[in-house]
């Protein structure tokens, strides 16, 4: 059983002095400093995946962006800090402490978030990393650790504890199936799980569901119509997005808004690798009331690339993007005061039509809150199965 003594652990984004467990007799919990120690952090997660062959390496240099504070906004409102595990002087585990501070003044609440959460199979390794990020928590005042959120929930995120059988979609977590008990062995239990579906995209659309085509019909006939984001003008239409998808998420678990910065960071990670045609709003009279953004699965062509960006990496993508045949729902949402007048047929019906012609034969939507009713049977009316299940631990801090 981990004891406790009083250690200062002090530098990082967001250090003070705390109290910090005892780690067991060989082996050494660690806050990363300087470049070398984020190098280690970043390349570690090879070590964990070397024989997986349904992994997906990030492009290492994103994955510092996002860890960086100054190259990713969402550290203008939040603290972290990055923990390895040692065993014998080799690296056997990470993760990152995180307190989100627009988080907790949108919900009122005192939550820390974990994330970043890589390790060997050593139970003994894990709970002592989450034993030191739930005292870097608790040092800040909060009183509940949820995760892994990296670094939160307009991110990547979630513990995949069904569906292990392939590779991830883009910007979908993967871990290795003995991740949920590392978790439950230190006090975690399931607060929320997440959905992902597949839909083959349909060779015809247009002969869709003989109920969703009276449907689509009828919405039409109420001014519902489809246009296309202007990527030239790409700061303005993205203002849209963030409006849209502020107030459609606002009242859903674990929601944190997306602020001006981050929704003008977002577009311009993803304006490279975005498909005109996958990207759209639903105009209902006039107005803009939903928005739905698609990407091509570029995991596909990622998962040969082996996090890196080099030339012979680029020539590569180029090469091989041709060849993707998947497309991920990224971004989906209907202001509430549009809600249930049809849109979300309008919409999936334009992203399946526009898919089937640029090639594109499967697609995934995801993620969906397990007690999001209404957008599962929508989504399994338009031939959805699920595939995947995603899960967020929780644990209360006790001082």
């Amino acid at each position: 059983m981990l004891s406790k003594l009083s250690r200062k652990s002090g530098g990082g984004s967001g250090s003070s002095d705390r109290t910090v467990p005892v780690t067991p007799p060989g082996l050494r919990i660690e806050p990363v400093r300087g470049r070398a120690g984020l190098r280690r952090f970043l390349n570690f997660p090879a070590e964990v995946y070397r024989d997986d062959p349904n992994w997906v390496c990030p492009l290492l240099r994103e994955e510092k962006k996002k860890l960086t504070p100054g190259r990713n906004p969402f550290w203008e409102h939040a603290g972290r800090e990055l923990f390895l595990a040692e065993r014998s002087g080799r690296i056997v585990g990470r993760i990152a402490a995180i307190e989100d501070r627009l988080f907790n003044q949108y919900h009122r609440s005192r939550t820390g978030v974990f994330g970043f959460f890589e390790c060997q199979n050593d139970p003994e390794a894990a709970a002592a990393l989450l034993a030191d990020a739930e005292s870097w928590l608790r040092g800040r005042g909060l009183e509940k650790s949820v995760g892994p959120l990296n670094p939160c929930t307009n991110d990547t995120c979630g513990l995949l504890v069904e569906g292990f059988d392939s590779p991830p979609r883009i910007m979908m977590p993967y871990n290795p199936p003995y991740y949920p008990g590392l978790l439950e062995s230190a006090g975690y239990s399931k607060a929320k799980d997440l959905l992902a579906y597949r839909i083959p995209v349909p060779e015809n659309p247009d002969a869709m569901n003989p109920r969703l085509g009276r449907l689509l019909d009828a919405v039409r006939a109420r001014g519902a119509a489809i246009r296309y984001l202007d990527l030239k003008h790409l700061d303005r239409e993205i203002k849209l997005v963030r409006e849209i998808y502020n107030t459609a998420w606002a009242e859903n678990w674990g929601f944190v808004p997306l602020t001006e910065a981050e929704a003008a960071h977002m577009a311009r990670e993803l304006k490279p690798l975005a498909e005109p045609k996958l990207a759209f709003f639903a105009l209902y009279q006039g107005k803009e009331a939903g928005v739905y953004i698609v990407l091509p699965d570029y995991n596909q062509v990622l998962r040969g690339m082996k996090g890196k960006l080099g030339p012979r990496q680029i020539l590569y993508f180029l090469r091989h993007r041709k060849k993707i045949d998947a497309v991920r729902l990224m971004i989906a949402g209907i202001k509430p005061e549009f809600q249930k007048k049809g849109l979300d047929v309008l919409l999936y019906h334009q992203s399946a039509k526009n898919t089937r012609e640029l090639g594109y034969v499967d697609s995934e939507i995801s993620w969906l809150l397990e007690d999001n009713t209404l957008v599962i049977r929508a989504t399994e009316a338009m031939g959805g199965t699920l595939t995947k299940r995603y899960r967020i631990y929780s644990k209360r801090l006790v001082p």
